[in-house]
């Protein structure tokens, strides 16, 4: 990394701008900055790390907030304080230009507001020959300079920034305090966090270990307590070697005593199935026997009771008979039926229409009526062509009437065009001026309405960034109380298990019964059973705090989610609203809508003024128009009218001789019409009822004849013997009941089975059930021997075998808690393996801390004329570890001291060489990026000359690897000896820079 230039404005104690020409200053390859005490020399070492990371170093931070303190007091109300970076770094040139928030007054009215910070990065295109934009994010550019250097802040202020006081304070310091350091500079957190997730997981590899031993015990209790005697389990407790084999040989000898008395049950149930169906045989014997008695006996009760009702069988076979004889009758009668009441319909008509006519009519039959009907009509032909002279007469009315309507309608149109014409000029002015009004105002509401939305975005984000920050706390306490319960949970449910454990022996003597053998040891006597101790946890207790642990866990785990989300959310509410308040933007907003909305409302009438005037030029023509159409209808109506009073005299004379009487042609005609109807619907009627008289005496002798082919005297009695649907299926129901009862009786009584049955003496159910009922006794007692026997036998192969897959994978279970043990126990330094004691995070700081020393011993080496040299020691300190010591052999004693035994001046020189030593190394750390310009503060004044001559010899020997090294020092002796300066004068306006000896 080289830097080319940097500009200041408003920044610390610089009120105006100033500059700073790093390629001069770095030809030299050493330069001084200088100043007296406050006048700002650190400020331009702050302006450079701003401009990189956004963030001043060390302490200094802590004040300025969001970049708030960071403008001048000395810089005028209206300047911005701004950072301007040219640099080189990883073979590009970049231009970073950062500008902190900033509370400015308000553009209208009085108060403050916040400006944002603002952040530019541009690269310069040496093919194009221009800069060309990459990034205005604050942080995308924070992130971007992190990786080109690989460094983070703090290292870049450790390594580039070499603050002396820090590493004088390292040499002194013990180990912890170098770890520390070291730690930050080399982000070894990554080693610590590999400790402590490998204890973390031999904890819980131990747990399931354990978890596993407890379950495999409990399954042999289980099995212990299925087959009673048959199995002998000695006393064991998770852990104990030998576990597994002694419970998988326990349960193949229980499976094999299980298997005999299996065997032995089948045996048993098939003699008692045997006895079963035997006595089954003979009760359904008896019970047969029994029902063909009894099927026997209501035979002949049935059959007495036919015999009681025969007579009335008879009865009705005769009824039934004369009913089937008179449905050969009964079309006839229907027939009958319909012709008379179709005759006396044809004659009610035939009266009503002979008493709507004139008296005249009285004796004329069908033919006459029909004539007259004729004669009616062709009368009533002979008047459409006077009906179609009166409707031209009426049309020509109306014709006339209209023209008058028009006439003076046109007389009106030429009225109001005239007097609307004469005002035309006034009216187009007025419609003009609204037009160029509204459309001033539509011109300003597009630029407010542009406006409007990046404003709603940031009031909205704001809100948002409000509610979410009240948020924040309330979950990151939500998370951190889940967490605690979470532990605690899992750790009550430990002790319950280990407790559990602890008291399983009396557990299982609340089992033991007088007389009974012992599931453990099978002795029917148990003299002095364990007892359960205050504090006894049972199964279930343990159960319900396995499953509040896991309850705790995941709304633990829930809770930490919703603390990251709220988090994720209030990072882009606030890069997208940033620091203004919420109540400012909505001040803010709320005088952009009135601006908008009073704009809106001017704009809105530009349509309706648009189109008023253009209706009104519209209606201009239209009036001109009608003006000219006016004059044109007038002249043709004159000529019209006289047309029409000649056609309406010869009209009227036609029509007096065809109305006749009447009072018009149409009261002519409809008097004809009602003529024609009447007479016609007379003699329809007549004929209807002459025909319906002559089918009615057809019918009454077509019935006559059927009544006497069917053998009835009378049509009468044919009609009597008729039954109507529901009478007949009554009547047959009861015939084919009786012959189906009558069948049936026959064929009961007709059974060879039922008739040798009843022969035989009465049969005795209960007796053969009593014997079948016990014979049943013994066949369930018998089949739930052998159940039970056979779910022993399942049950004990069923433990045995998830006994046995318990076994197989607590195998590499406990081969890897063994390994993952002996890990944990290495990293934390307290395996025998670990001589020295050494955590895993100290031995690579270690490692890298005998690198910083070669490194600073190269230079120390030359500032002290040979006489030092760092050397790092791992010998152990407190509690029997090995640290991170730090020694210093002196050559003209040959021996090895502590660096707390250095003087002032030797103290200065070899943190100085410790501090270009750690920036080789970090450099390396960081990919190899070179760091081409460095800065030492202060440290000078305590040399003398002769070492001050050797530190800086050291220091100019950089330039071989073309660096160039500024010192910040206020030492007089040192103007002399650098003639590159930086010198900053400070003043009651503010500080200025002056670049001297380039």
């Amino acid at each position: 990394m080289r830097l080319h230039r940097l500009d200041v404005t408003a920044f610390g104690p610089f009120g105006g701008s100033q500059s700073v020409d790093f390629d001069a200053l770095s030809a030299a390859g050493l330069f001084l900055l200088h100043g007296p005490t406050g006048a700002g020399k650190t400020s331009v070492l702050d302006a450079v790390c701003y401009a990189l990371y956004g963030s001043v170093p060390g302490a200094r931070q802590s004040g300025s907030g969001q970049g708030m303190n960071l403008r001048s007091d000395h810089a005028e109300p209206g300047t911005r304080a701004e950072i301007r970076l040219d640099l080189t770094v990883a073979g590009r040139r970049l231009e970073v230009t950062r500008q902190p928030a900033w509370e400015r007054p308000k553009l209208r009215g009085k108060g403050t507001t916040v400006d944002k910070a603002q952040t530019w990065l541009r690269e310069y295109d040496g093919a194009a020959g221009a800069w060309k934009d990459l990034s205005r994010s604050h942080q995308e550019i924070g992130t971007e300079f992190e990786q080109l250097l690989g460094m983070s802040r703090e290292q870049f202020c450790q390594v580039v920034l070499l603050p002396q006081g820090d590493f004088a304070r390292f040499l002194r310091a013990d180990a912890e305090a170098r770890g520390r350091l070291l730690g930050r500079l080399f982000d070894t957190q990554r080693f610590a966090e590999v400790e402590k997730r490998l204890a973390e997981r031999r904890r819980a590899t131990e747990a399931r270990v354990r978890e596993g031993d407890a379950a495999l015990l409990a399954d042999a209790h289980r099995m212990q307590q299925e087959a009673g005697d048959a199995m002998e389990l000695p006393e064991l407790a998770p852990g104990e070697p030998g576990l597994a084999e002694a419970v998988l040989g326990a349960a193949a000898v229980a499976r094999a005593t299980a298997r005999e008395r299996l065997t032995v049950a089948h045996c048993r149930l098939r003699t008692a199935e045997s006895a079963h169906a035997e006595t089954r045989r003979a009760l359904e014997d008896v019970r047969e026997l029994a029902r063909l008695q009894a099927r026997f006996a209501e035979g002949r009760q049935r059959a007495e009771r036919l015999q009681q009702h025969s007579a009335a069988h008879r009865e009705a076979q005769q009824r039934m008979e004369r009913a089937r004889k008179a449905e050969a009758v009964a079309p006839a009668l229907e027939l009958r039926e319909a012709a008379e009441e179709e005759h006396r319909r044809a004659a009610a008509a035939e009266a009503r229409a002979r008493g709507r006519l004139h008296d005249s009519y009285a004796g004329a039959g069908a033919s006459g009526l029909a004539a007259a009907a004729r004669r009616a009509a062709g009368e009533l032909g002979g008047l459409d062509a006077a009906r179609r002279a009166e409707q031209r007469l009426d049309r020509l009315a109306e014709e006339r009437s209209g023209l008058d309507r028009q006439e003076r309608a046109d007389e009106d149109v030429l009225r109001e065009a005239d007097a609307w014409l004469d005002g035309w000029d006034t009216t187009r002015g007025a419609l003009q001026a609204r037009v160029d009004s509204a459309q001033e105002a539509a011109t300003r509401a597009e630029q407010l309405a542009v406006q409007r939305e990046p404003m709603s975005k940031r009031l909205t984000a704001a809100r948002t960034r409000d509610a979410l920050a009240a948020d924040l706390e309330d979950a990151r306490r939500r998370a951190l109380a889940s967490e605690q319960r979470a532990l605690g949970a899992r750790a009550h449910w430990l002790d319950l298990k280990e407790q559990r454990l602890n008291g399983i022996a009396a557990e299982l003597a609340t089992r033991l019964t007088d007389g009974e053998p012992c599931a453990v040891c099978g002795a029917t006597e148990h003299p002095a059973p364990a007892r359960k101790i205050a504090g006894h946890v049972d199964r279930e207790a343990e159960e319900r705090a396995h499953q509040a642990s896991q309850q705790a866990d995941r709304q633990h785990t829930e809770d930490a989610r919703q603390l990251g989300a709220v988090r994720e959310a209030l990072a882009a509410a606030t890069a997208e609203a940033g620091d203004t308040p919420t109540a400012q933007l909505e001040a803010l907003e709320n005088e952009l809508d009135e601006e908008y909305t009073r704009a809106r409302r001017a704009a809105s009438a530009l349509h309706g003024a648009h189109e008023e005037l253009r209706r009104a030029e519209r209606e201009r023509e239209q009036r001109l128009a009608d003006r000219q159409q006016a004059a044109v209808r007038a002249a043709s109506r004159l000529t019209r009218r006289e047309t029409l009073e000649r056609e309406q005299t010869a009209l009227e004379a036609e029509l007096t001789q065809a109305r006749g009487a009447a009072g018009s042609v149409a009261e002519r005609a409809a008097q004809l019409e009602r003529q024609v109807a009447l007479l016609t619907e007379a003699a329809d009627a007549t004929r209807t009822a002459e025909d319906t008289a002559q089918r009615l005496k057809d019918a009454d002798a077509r019935l006559a004849d059927a009544a006497y082919r069917a053998g009835f005297d009378t049509p009468q009695a044919a009609a009597a013997a008729l039954l109507d649907a529901a009478a007949h299926r009554e009547l047959q129901h009861r015939l084919d009941a009786w012959q189906s009862e009558e069948a049936a009786v026959r064929a009961v009584l007709a059974e060879a089975d039922t008739v040798a049955a009843a022969q035989r003496p009465p049969a005795d159910p209960a007796a053969a059930e009593r014997t079948a009922a016990e014979a049943e006794r013994g066949l369930r007692a018998a089949a739930s021997a052998r159940d039970a026997a056979d779910r022993c036998r399942t049950e004990l192969d069923r433990l045995s075998a998830r006994a046995a897959a318990a076994v197989r994978r607590l195998a590499p279970l406990r081969e890897e808690y063994e390994r993952v043990a002996r890990l944990a126990a290495l990293t934390a330094g307290t395996s025998a393996d670990n001589e020295r004691k050494m955590r895993l995070e100290s031995y690579v700081l270690a490692a890298r801390l005998e690198q910083v020393a070669a490194a600073a011993t190269a230079r120390l080496q030359r500032m002290s004329s040979g006489r030092y040299t760092l050397v790092h020691s791992d010998d152990r300190t407190g509690r029997g570890r090995s640290g991170l010591g730090l020694h210093v052999v002196d050559a003209w004693t040959g021996r090895e001291r502590d660096t707390a035994t250095l003087s002032g001046g030797e103290t200065f020189f070899a943190s100085l060489a410790l501090a270009l030593g750690l920036a080789d190394v970090v450099t390396d750390e960081a990919g190899g990026v070179r760091l081409d310009t460095l800065f030492i503060d202060e440290g000078f004044g305590s040399l003398d000359d002769q070492t001050l001559d050797e530190v800086l010899d050291v220091l100019d020997s950089l330039r071989e690897r073309d660096r160039s090294v500024g010192i910040v020092s206020h030492v007089p002796d040192l103007r002399r000896r650098i003639h590159a300066q930086l010198e900053v004068v400070k003043g009651r306006t503010g500080s200025v820079l002056r670049q001297r000896g380039v």
